[in-house]
């Protein structure tokens, strides 16, 4: 069955026909996401959901989407999406950040000519019929030090097209090295020093509990005065009761607001203010953002739907659809191994290392990891994925870490995953032979070789005859039939097991026999994902 999306904004009708044109079974219906209580009422249909920033997609629609796999946002921001929600409910949340990237930074320029020409007011007293030429007195760009809090791809966008101006740029980002910097021709420097030496200030960072009211009123105070604000990116970065404060003062010379604390923005204390420029959230308002962020959110969602690839997802780790490929019997060894020691472990888990050996320790870690802690997790809850086990195993305290190494062994690459609990450690590798099949090599660190099955029975024993003829017996006089039969000993008489891969589930009644023979330390029925 194809999957199901619902378009539940306004999105173009070029990004409707690429799900159309994938095989992807698409409703449009612009106007739903305004209306909360249908949309819980229909969005269990659907494995995909499309969105601009009209849709709140909180906890109690979460709730409802049974199918749901992805939600697209054709955009950068993502406030209207409960992201912690739908990482628990298996999720993945994506976003656009590079579609309307030339549009944000050119409407951040665009406020800082108008602010610092005085443009609006000007214009507006000439509409008015007054030629108040003298009044408005404004200040060139040239030459001036521009201060960027953040410097990422937007912000670099800016910086680019303010050097254009010829005007001196320096940035203040954590994340940003100094040879991306030299290469931009920007400064780099602490936020500290950035307030001291700016004569325009524009923000080009996300809203977090870091970034919020990162200018507030004490900082906005360290600012030189006649400074001018600008502000395309996120409502809630600056203290706006504080910027009017110093406009009135004459600290700040201006202002250039497109983004509110509260959206939409009907009041404001920078409305009314002399030489503050606002406008309704307009920085991705153009035609071609708006067609590139829809035709970008259609391809991404597709790809993901369709192929398993993930792009610029906010809750999961990427993966392309060449990865996807190369990588679906790696991904799915991991989920296995991590099924395994699940179904074997009783007890809480106090931490999870994985060993990444040879070729595969070349491939995309992060995403091998969250298939693993998924296939451990499904033992106890069935409805979690590679998006949400990683929020559990954060939420339970377990601690994940990985470690790579060069081909060590008779196989081009596999993977060894050990589970921690206060009782005993459990450990199983595995490797992808060449006809893409994963296969179980090691358990308890005993060396076998079994394919994986859907349904499995393994025992731990002593090495000591008539273990296998007991196996064979007992499953046969129950009518359960042997697919694959696998053994394993660490030393003659030592520790030994059996891994048996069987058509159907094995009976508790065959469990029970096993045990009464008390030939055997332990009998698990062991269930995986084949598909």
């Amino acid at each position: 069955m194809a999957p199901k999306v619902l378009v539940s904004d306004k999105l173009s009708e070029t990004a409707v026909q690429i799900f159309r044109d994938r095989g992807i079974d698409v409703d449009f219906e612009p106007d739903l996401g305004k209306d909360k209580d249908r949309l819980r009422q229909v969005i269990g249909q659907y494995d995909g959901l499309a969105i601009r920033s009209a849709t709140k997609v909180t906890e109690k629609i979460l709730k409802a989407a049974d199918k749901l796999k992805v939600i697209g946002r054709a955009g950068i921001g993502v406030d209207n999406v409960d992201i912690p929600a739908a990482s628990k409910k298996g999720v993945i949340v994506m976003n656009t950040p590079f579609g309307n990237s030339i549009t944000t930074a050119e409407h951040a320029i665009a406020m800082m000519m108008a602010v610092a020409r005085q443009l609006p007011e000007a214009s507006a007293s000439t509409h008015a019929g007054k030629w108040e030429k003298s009044r408005f007195m404004g200040v060139e760009v040239t030459g001036k030090t521009l201060g960027l809090i953040g410097c990422g791809n937007i912000g670099s966008i800016v910086a680019e097209r303010a050097l254009g101006l010829k005007m001196k740029v320096i940035a203040y980002d954590p994340f940003l090295s100094e040879e991306r910097a030299a290469k931009l021709g920007v400064g780099k420097v602490e936020l500290e020093e950035l307030l001291e030496r700016s004569d325009f200030i524009t923000l080009h960072v996300p809203l977090t509990d870091k970034t919020r009211n990162i200018l507030s009123a004490d900082n906005i105070a360290k600012t030189r005065k006649g400074v001018r604000i600008i502000n395309c990116a996120r409502g809630g970065l600056v203290d706006e009761a504080a910027l009017a404060e110093a406009l009135r003062t004459g600290h700040v010379a201006g202002a250039a607001f497109d983004v509110f604390a509260k959206e939409p923005a009907t009041d404001s204390p920078l409305f009314g203010l002399p030489n503050v420029v606002v406008t309704p959230h307009l920085g991705a308002a153009t035609r071609e953002a708006q067609e590139n962020v829809a035709v970008q959110v259609a391809e991404q969602m597709s790809d993901y739907l369709l192929t398993g690839a993930v792009t610029n997802s906010l809750n999961m780790p990427a993966v392309t659809a060449e990865e996807a490929a190369v990588m679906g019997p790696w991904l799915k060894l991991s989920e296995n191994l991590g099924a395994f020691v699940g179904q074997m472990t009783d007890e809480p888990i106090k931490a999870i290392n994985i060993l990444y050996d040879g070729t595969v320790s070349r491939m995309n870690l992060d995403a091998l990891e969250c298939a693993a802690i998924a296939g451990i997790m499904k033992a106890t809850n069935t409805d979690v994925n590679m998006v949400s086990a990683p929020v559990i195993a954060r939420e339970r305290g377990i601690k994940v870490s990985k470690t790579t190494q060069e081909k060590s062994g008779v196989f081009d690459a596999y993977i060894k995953l050990t589970v921690v609990t206060d009782k005993r450690e459990r450990t199983i590798a595995g490797t992808v032979f060449s006809d893409g099949k994963p296969r179980f090599i090691q358990i308890k660190g005993i060396n076998i070789d079994a394919e994986v099955g859907e349904h499995m029975l393994y025992t731990t024993n002593q090495d000591i005859p008539g273990i296998i003829g007991t196996l064979g017996q007992t499953l046969g006089e129950k009518g359960v039939n042997i697919a694959n039969f696998t053994l394993g000993r660490s030393k003659i008489g030592g520790d030994a097991i059996a891994l048996l891969y069987v058509d159907a589930p094995v009976p508790e009644e065959v469990l029970d026999a096993l045990k009464e023979t008390s030939m055997f330390q332990s009998v698990s029925p062991l269930e995986f994902d084949i598909s």
